[in-house]
């Protein structure tokens, strides 16, 4: 019964090598936040070393990521990544979205959420690793773009309206 099962689990490790997972390369920045926020270059590298795999229009994949089940979980990772916060879609939003968005940078690199711990485990993605300097880098340009949203658009409509409930 065991020799069938370790057989069983074989076959479906090997059959599942041959689904294929929907790569991020399109690489689409037409509504990139760049395009309407200053980002200094020493930030723009920041963030495309720990943040843009996830949370941008082009991820760069490691060998790995061909190798199921971790393309699965890595194609969940990114889209799911995405989903929260996609820096190549960042001017589509509303502006009290936008706002938003920067206040949970803010939040997030403050608390050392993101990066992801799992995203430099093992060594992996080392350059994502922040400093405290880099961390600082960040926070301090996301702050200033929301004092720039507050000096240039009325405080209601940079407040997110509340979801009806339903």
């Amino acid at each position: 019964m065991k020799n069938k099962i370790i057989v069983g689990l074989i076959v479906v490790l090997i059959a599942i090598q041959f689904v294929p997972t929907e790569k991020n390369l399109s690489n689409d920045n037409t509504y990139a936040i760049e395009t309407k926020y200053e980002v200094p270059a020493d930030v723009k590298v920041l963030l495309e070393n720990a943040c843009n795999d996830c949370h941008s229009n082009k991820s760069t994949y490691p060998w790995y990521s061909s190798v199921q089940p971790v393309g699965f979980w890595l194609d969940h990772h990114v889209n799911d990544g995405k989903k929260h916060l996609n820096f190549a879609t960042f001017t589509k939003l509303p502006i009290a979205v936008q706002n938003h968005k920067l206040e949970e940078v803010v939040e997030q690199v403050e608390s050392e959420e993101m990066p992801m711990p799992s995203y430099t485990y093992f060594g992996l993605h080392s350059n994502a690793k922040l400093t405290e300097a880099d961390r600082a880098k960040i926070i301090s340009w996301a702050k200033s773009r929301m004092a720039m949203l507050k000096a240039t658009y009325p405080a209601d409509s940079l407040k997110m309206k509340p979801r009806p409930r339903g």
